[in-house]
């Protein structure tokens, strides 16, 4: 499928718009500095959101390794639409910045994603500010997040799960308990010796532990998704799912690579899958989880799971479970 007039025809896409409200014009504002004088690089943030609507929920949005507050344009702008306030930050790891595998900073670099986010919702007078209009729209007390790769282990950070350590140790606590609900998309599974020696030297995070995982979490996942950080096959990008006792819901798209499909932008190089109509079923889906979540309104998420069972057997696939108890 190559045309955007192809994928607003699709039979999954026109019936999840029957879910979801009709999108709302969006404005975005970039590059806004938040105060970081610890910081290797200024933190430099995008900020979308819609023209109208109150009480509107912040979204975080954490890019993959190499990318920057400018890409992952086809979630971001229609997370905004459905009424999110999306904050994008540009992470040390981005290309723009130069940080490689040998410079000694980059071992801290996956702590310091998290500080990113931190400060993010540390700033909300700076972010609401930055887009004209927006004063007094923002609902500071309903807060989710997302992230794709790199980005989906920062998030799972603050939905609660820790890294577990050289000696077996499970590491420090870095959940924020502002954050309500997440999306993990092609988040990576667990270490040990299933981890190729490149990603051992230069991952420490690629150990991560799910248990401590309670956050409400919807996991995404391509069928064809094979990583090089690990010898195991697109399964290990479901780990998160099925090892994590508050992700409830695992979205497996079919044909799907690391890229799934091509959310980073379209066109981008790196995108070895490209398929528009993924992309945009992808994003009618996490906002109908994520709006779900923050009005607390189930149904909106089960007529979705409705629509993907009858019209999208071709596109994906949403295995459900129930949360654990969390004693």
């Amino acid at each position: 499928m190559s045309s955007s007039a192809s994928v607003a025809e699709s039979l999954p896409v026109a019936a999840l718009n029957t879910v979801l409200p009709a999108p709302q014009p969006v404005v975005s504002v970039a590059p806004v500095p938040l105060h970081s004088p610890d910081r290797a690089f200024p933190l430099e943030v995008r900020v979308s959101a819609p023209v109208a609507g109150d009480r509107l929920p912040l979204l975080l949005f954490s890019h993959g390794n190499g990318w920057s507050l400018d890409g992952y344009g086809p979630l971001t702008a229609y997370w905004a639409s459905q009424g999110f306030v999306v904050v994008q930050p540009t992470h040390l790891d981005s290309r723009r910045n130069g940080i490689g595998f040998d410079d000694a900073r980059f071992g801290s670099i996956w702590t310091r994603r998290h500080d990113d986010l931190v400060r993010v919702l540390d700033q909300l007078d700076t972010v609401e500010a930055a887009v004209p209009g927006l004063a007094g729209r923002l609902d500071r007390n309903t807060v989710v997040a997302a992230g794709h790769s790199w980005g989906a282990q920062t998030v799972q950070m603050l939905l609660g799960a820790r890294v577990v350590g050289a000696d077996g140790s499970i590491g420090a606590d870095y959940r924020d308990a502002r954050v309500s609900a997440g999306v993990l998309l092609a988040a990576t599974g667990t270490g040990g010796e299933e981890l190729h020696p490149f990603a051992k030297a230069n991952f420490p995070f690629m150990n991560p532990s799910f248990a401590q995982l309670t956050t409400p979490t919807f996991v995404v996942a391509g069928d064809r998704d094979q990583s090089k950080m690990s010898t195991r096959g697109p399964d290990w990008f479901t780990d998160a799912f099925s090892q994590s006792p508050g992700a409830t819901d695992l979205l497996t798209l079919f044909g799907a690579e690391h890229s799934l499909g091509g959310i980073p932008n379209f066109e981008a190089a790196e995108t070895t899958d490209e398929n528009p109509e993924r992309v945009a079923v992808l994003a009618r889906l996490t906002a109908a989880y994520l709006r779900a979540t923050v009005t607390d309104t189930p149904a909106i998420w089960d007529r979705a799971r409705e629509v993907l069972a009858r019209d999208g057997g071709a596109i994906g696939r949403i295995d459900t479970k129930r949360p654990a108890a969390v004693h």
